[in-house]
C-alpha cells in the first residue's frame, strides 16, 4: 500500500526524482545517469513505443486527471512541467520494514506455487517473478493468495499489496501474521470453507470513483472475478452464488450479455431485450463485420449455392472424410492473401490458438505472451505445457524477459495479438519482430481484429507494416470481417504439414461446414474487389475517434477500428454502459474477465457501414451518458461550441 502527497505539498525535486526513477525502472538507465534535462529520442533512445509505456506508467501512478500526451514531450522536462500543470498524486512509499527470516513460510509458498505453475518446488527461487516467470496470470494469482491465507489460518478473502515476486508475496503474508510471527506456525489443516468478507472490509473498495448513489444503484459488490476458485465442500457453490448475483444485475439492465437479435447486424440492428421483454433498435457499436459482409448478397448466395450442393455439414475431421474442394480453395485463398506458403483451417480462432500453440510447443520450450492478449492465446501456451512467460504490454518488458531467458536450450515462440481485442492498439511488429531474431524466437501473431482493417489491401498487421511473409506464424479468424466461421494458421508448407498431423483440435475436430468456406472465399474476393470498403472504414475511424478524443475521452492508444472508452472504475462503466443504451446504442461494457478489475470500459467496434449520421448521434449519446453518470470529459461547453461552428 503507498500513500499519497497532493500536489500542493509535492516538492518539484520529489516528483523530478520519482520521473526519474520510473525512467529508470523501464529504460534501465541508472537514475544518476538521467537529467531532466535529456532529450528522449536523441539522448536516450527512447521510441515513441518506450514513450508511451512510460506515459501511461506516470499517468497511472500518479494518478493524473489528464493522461500525457506524448506528441508533445520531447525532453524529460517537458514530462515534469506536464504534469505540473495537472492534478496528480506523488506516491510516497511506506519504510519498509525487514521481513522475518520465516523460512517454512518460503517452503509453504514455492510448494504451492509449484502446484499451480508445473514447476518443481525445488526449482523455485524466492526471486522468481509469480507473472513473467512463472506464468501465473493475474486471475490465478487470486486463487493461490487465497489458498495460502487459508493454510495460514488467516481470511482468504484478505486484500494482499501486489506483489511481482514470490519474495514480496512472502513479505505482504508475513504482514498479517502476528507479531511474534518468528515462533509462528500454520494451522496443521486449513478448513477449505467458502470465503468471507472480513467486517473491517470495504466490499466496495474497488469502486474508487462511485458516488454513494452509484453503489446504491449497483448492488451487490463484487466482480465476476469474486466467483474465481471459491473454496467450498460443494462444487455447484460458486454457480448458484454466481447465479443471485448475475440476476441483479442483469434485472438492473447493468449486464446486457446474451441478448438476442432479431434482425441482420448491420450498423442498426434490432434487439430483444430480455429484461423488459421488448424489442428494440439500436445503433450497433457492438459488431466485428469491419467491412459489412456479412449480409452482401454475393456472401449469401454462395452460402446457399454450397449448402444446395454439398448439404448441411461434413460430419468428419479434415483428415477422415471431412475435408471438401471449397476447404482447400479457401486455404489457397488465405495463403494468397498473407503471402504464405500454405495455410490450415481450423474449426474456430480459438482452437487455431489451441491447436497451433500445443502442437509447437512441450514442455522444454519457452512461450512469451503478451500480459492482455486474448483468452485463446493464454489457454493455447496452458495446453502446450510450455514454460509460459508473460510479459507486462510492453516490447520493453519483452526484452527483458527474452535476455533473462536469452541462454535457454529449447524453442522459444513469441505470441502476439496483432490488434488487441479490448484495447484498440497495434503491436510494433518491426520491432517485436528484430527482438525475435535477436533471441532465436519464432513469431505467431493473432490478426483477428487485423485481417479486413489493416494494410493496404486488408491483409493484416504483416502488411500494415510492409512486411508480407516476415512473420513465422500469422493466426486467425473468419468470424469478423470475412463474415463467416472458423479460424486458420498461414505459415511456411512444412510447418502447416506438421500442424495437420499433430494440433488436437484439427485431427479430432469436424471441420467447418462447406457452405460457410464459400461464404468466406465470397468475402475475401469482394474485399479485394472492392477496396473502397477499407478507405470508408479508416474514413469513419478517423472523424469518430477525433470526435471523442476532443471530447476528452480517454481512448489509450487505439489505432484501429476498435475504440475502447476507458473508465477504469467498474460501477461507474457499468452505469456508463447502461445509459448508453438506454439512449439507443448499443456497445460492449467490458468489465473483469475481459480486462483486469478497475480497468473497466465500453468497447465501440466502428464498421465500414456506419454513416456520419449513426456517428455524431453515437457521439452525443456517449457525451451526454457521461455527464450523466459523472464520466470525465473536457470542457463540454466548449466542445459543443466547436460541434456547433462544425456543422454550421
Amino acid at each position: 500500500m503507498t500513500d499519497t502527497q497532493k500536489p500542493q505539498t509535492a516538492s518539484k525535486e520529489a516528483l523530478q526524482q520519482f520521473i526519474l526513477q520510473t525512467f529508470s525502472e523501464i529504460t534501465e538507465y541508472p537514475v544518476e545517469s538521467l537529467s531532466v534535462a535529456s532529450h528522449l529520442e536523441n539522448d536516450l533512445g527512447v521510441d515513441s513505443i518506450a514513450l508511451a509505456d512510460i506515459a501511461t506508467s506516470l499517468t497511472k501512478q500518479l494518478r493524473l486527471s489528464v493522461p500525457l500526451i506524448t506528441e508533445r514531450l520531447h525532453t524529460i522536462a517537458d514530462i515534469v512541467a506536464d504534469i505540473e500543470n495537472s492534478d496528480y498524486q506523488l506516491p510516497t512509499a511506506k519504510t519498509a520494514t525487514s521481513a522475518p527470516a520465516l523460512n517454512w513460510l518460503d517452503d509453504m509458498i514455492c510448494q504451492v506455487f509449484a502446484r499451480h505453475s508445473g514447476y518443481p518446488a525445488e526449482t523455485l527461487s524466492m526471486d522468481a517473478q509469480i507473472e513473467n516467470d512463472l506464468g501465473i496470470d493475474s486471475i490465478n494469482v487470486l486463487s493461490v493468495q487465497s489458498e495460502l491465507l487459508t493454510m495460514l489460518g488467516l481470511d482468504p478473502k484478505l486484500a494482499l499489496p501486489k506483489a511481482d515476486t514470490l519474495a514480496a508475496l512472502k513479505t505482504a503474508l508475513a504482514g498479517q501474521l502476528p507479531q511474534d510471527s518468528d515462533q509462528y506456525r500454520p494451522p496443521v489443516t486449513a478448513k477449505a470453507e467458502e470465503p468471507q468478507l472480513d467486517n473491517d472490509e470495504d466490499p466496495y473498495a474497488h469502486l474508487a470513483m462511485s458516488s454513494e448513489e452509484d453503489r446504491k444503484q449497483i448492488g451487490d459488490p463484487r466482480t465476476m472475478r469474486d466467483f474465481v476458485g471459491i473454496q467450498h465442500p460443494d462444487l455447484f457453490h460458486k454457480a448458484r452464488e454466481f447465479r443471485k448475483f448475475y440476476h441483479e444485475k442483469r434485472d438492473n439492465q447493468l449486464y446486457w450479455y446474451g441478448m438476442p437479435l432479431e434482425t441482420p447486424c448491420k450498423n442498426r440492428a434490432v434487439i430483444f431485450d430480455e429484461t423488459t421483454g421488448k424489442s428494440r433498435e439500436f445503433l450497433m457499436f457492438g459488431s466485428n463485420s469491419y467491412l459489412g459482409l456479412s449480409s452482401h448478397p454475393e456472401v449469401i448466395q454462395a452460402i446457399q449455392d454450397a449448402a444446395g450442393l454439398y448439404g448441411a455439414t461434413n460430419t468428419g475431421c479434415r483428415i477422415i472424410a471431412g475435408s471438401n474442394l471449397l476447404h482447400l480453395e479457401l486455404e489457397r485463398k488465405l495463403a494468397k492473401l498473407k503471402g504464405r506458403d500454405d495455410c490450415i483451417v481450423y474449426p474456430s480462432g480459438y482452437s487455431a490458438n489451441l491447436g497451433c500453440i500445443s502442437a509447437l510447443t512441450s514442455k522444454h520450450d519457452l512461450v512469451f505472451t503478451d500480459a492482455i492478449n486474448h483468452m485463446s492465446i493464454q489457454d493455447g501456451c496452458k495446453l502446450a505445457g510450455a514454460q509460459r512467460k508473460i510479459y507486462d504490454h510492453s516490447l520493453t518488458s519483452l526484452e527483458k524477459s527474452l535476455a533473462k531467458y536469452a541462454d535457454h536450450p529449447g524453442g522459444k515462440l513469441i505470441v502476439t495479438d496483432g490488434v488487441f481485442s479490448m484495447h484498440g492498439d497495434v503491436v510494433d511488429l518491426p520491432r517485436l519482430v528484430k527482438l525475435a531474431q535477436r533471441y532465436g524466437a519464432k513469431v505467431l501473431v493473432d490478426d483477428a481484429h487485423s485481417t479486413g482493417v489493416l494494410g493496404k489491401t486488408g491483409s493484416g498487421t504483416s502488411e500494415h507494416f510492409n512486411m508480407k511473409g516476415q512473420v513465422d506464424l500469422e493466426l486467425g479468424t473468419m468470424s469478423k470481417s470475412l463474415s463467416g466461421l472458423g479460424g486458420y494458421v498461414c505459415a511456411d508448407g512444412d510447418v502447416v504439414e506438421y500442424l495437420r498431423f499433430y494440433s488436437n483440435s484439427y485431427v479430432f475436430a469436424a471441420t467447418i461446414p462447406a457452405h460457410v468456406a464459400a461464404g468466406v472465399i465470397a468475402s475475401i474476393d469482394i474485399m479485394l474487389r472492392e477496396p473502397e470498403r477499407l478507405t470508408r472504414l479508416w474514413d469513419n475511424i478517423y472523424y469518430f475517434r477525433t470526435r471523442l478524443l476532443n471530447a476528452g475521452f480517454d481512448l489509450e492508444n487505439s489505432d484501429s477500428a476498435i475504440i475502447p472508452v476507458v473508465v477504469g472504475d467498474d460501477a461507474k462503466a457499468l452505469l456508463f454502459g447502461r445509459a448508453v443504451r438506454k439512449r439507443g446504442m448499443y456497445c460492449q461494457t467490458v468489465v473483469f474477465p475481459g480486462v483486469s478489475v478497475g480497468d473497466a470500459r465500453l468497447r465501440i467496434s466502428v464498421t465500414s457501414e456506419h454513416t456520419r449520421q449513426d456517428l455524431d448521434e453515437a457521439y452525443q449519446i456517449l457525451v451526454d451518458s457521461a455527464l450523466e453518470v459523472g464520466v470525465p470529459v473536457a470542457d463540454v461547453a466548449r466542445v459543443r461550441e466547436k460541434d456547433a461552428v462544425a456543422e454550421a
